[in-house]
């Protein structure tokens, strides 16, 4: 049964969505008799990484989700509330209905908020008229049903200018749709399938995004930069977006569909981005603070202002892509780090950035994207990530949602921990080339 919450903690977790309970497990792994108390309003953990599966057809809605105190680790107390201010100068959150919680060590982990309204008319049609998004629960099971609807004409995919969650997924539901749409080309299906984003690139990290291209080129994708959608008129079947071309004054560009895919903005939840945890603008870089983020050291995941304050996953500043796989090898460096801070030991700067954001290209091929603060690829698997493979997609349809389940939520060691002593004779026989 879970502990009886206390008023004061050893180690309180704002959030108990993927960040929050991989944590506890590894905290609870490491240090069995700490005392853990992990804050979170929803009843339910869902596997988000899965609704493009359920827009693919591939698994059901209900295999995405369980129930919080399901995946709750054992002797971890739940609080059913919500955080709704932070006093680290008092070792202190604020809880809805006004209850106060003290602790000795806090880690924020309430992920990225998004922003539906900042795109002028998709909050109240998104659902309707074949506008949709697999970043909502409920709008993976209506896109497959955009999908199925579609009769052709132009599909649009679009990405926004901000930082955003699982940065391969805008791309991967447009191949499944490609896919899809090709398939019933022979009874009447002529698609165009555009693809918009805000971004100068496909990808941050240059041989991904020069693959993708050709990727997107292959299925016949067409591809247009720095294009921030601003508006959208869902009855009327017509997208609004910004351009700010480099060296070209900023104009609008609406553009006609007959299904949309929107990514939304995002940014830090508002509770963290309004609270003294926040990146702080720098002399002449007032910039900086632009997304809110809990402002912690890229290496350790502690607070570079408060020493007893860590972040994990995407609420925090690190400078990679905001995913699962990030929270993954990051959990036992927090977990480590947060012992140190409790015993008065040093920090192990141990998090190197990795991240990793599998790339489906087709219901058979994946494109295991991984790499770390070098913005280099980088593999767990001892092959070249810059190549589509059978085996990426077996990992991506079966083997990571069983993974995520029974192994990252219980504090298991990444599968590459395995791999590790098998490099040196991979480089021999020239599996890892691409490294060179």
């Amino acid at each position: 049964m879970p502990l009886r919450p206390a008023s004061h903690v050893q180690v309180l977790i704002a959030g108990g969505g993927t960040g929050g309970i991989t944590l506890a497990s590894w905290l609870r792994k490491l240090s069995p008799q700490l005392e853990i108390v992990i804050v979170e309003p929803s009843p339910f953990h869902d596997y988000q990484s899965g609704w493009v599966l359920v827009a693919g057809g591939f698994i059901a809605p209900e295999d995405t989700r369980r129930a919080e105190r399901e995946v709750l680790p054992e002797g971890v107390a739940l609080i059913q509330s919500k955080v709704v201010g932070f006093d680290p100068d008092h070792n202190a959150v604020d809880l809805i209905g006004g209850r106060r919680l003290g602790y000795d060590v806090l880690v924020v982990a309430l992920g990225i908020e998004l922003n539906w309204t900042a795109v002028r008319g998709l909050a109240e049609t998104l659902g309707h008229h074949h506008v949709t998004s697999i970043y909502s629960r409920p709008m993976a099971s209506y896109t497959r049903r955009c999908f199925e609807e579609f009769q052709g004409g132009t599909a649009l995919f679009t990405q926004p200018a901000t930082a955003i969650k699982c940065g391969g997924a805008p791309q991967k539901i447009m191949h499944l749709a490609h896919q899809q749409f090709a398939a019933r080309s022979g009874v009447g299906v002529n698609s165009r399938i555009l693809f918009c984003t805000a971004q100068a690139s496909l990808f941050p990290v240059q041989a991904y995004s020069d693959k993708m291209v050709e990727i997107a080129a292959r299925h016949h994708s067409e591809v247009r930069y720095h294009h921030d959608l601003v508006a959208v008129d869902g009855e009327a079947g017509l997208a609004s977006f910004r351009l700010q071309e480099p060296g070209q004054s900023e104009r609008m560009d609406t553009i006609h569909f007959d299904l949309l895919h929107v990514v939304p903005p995002m940014s830090a939840p508002p509770v963290v981005a309004a609270s003294p945890l926040a990146v702080r603008p720098r002399d002449g870089d007032p910039g900086r603070a632009s997304g809110g983020w809990v402002e912690v050291d890229p290496h350790t995941a502690r607070h570079v202002h408060y020493g007893n304050v860590f972040a994990i996953g995407d609420v925090g500043s690190f400078p990679t892509a905001k995913t699962a796989a990030a929270v993954r090898k990051q959990a036992p460096v927090v977990a480590a780090n947060v012992l140190a801070v409790l015993e008065g030991r040093p920090l192990d700067p141990a998090y190197d950035g990795y991240s990793a954001c599998p790339l489906i290209t087709n219901d058979h091929a994946v494109m295991m994207v991984e790499f770390d603060y070098s913005k280099q690829p980088v593999s767990s698997f001892l092959m070249n990530p810059v190549k589509e493979r059978w085996f990426a997609w077996l990992l991506e349809r079966f083997g990571f949602p069983w993974i995520y389940w029974n192994r990252m939520l219980k504090a298991q060691p990444h599968e590459a921990t395995y791999l590790k002593p098998f490099a040196g004779l991979a480089r021999r026989l020239g599996l890892m080339r691409w490294q060179a």
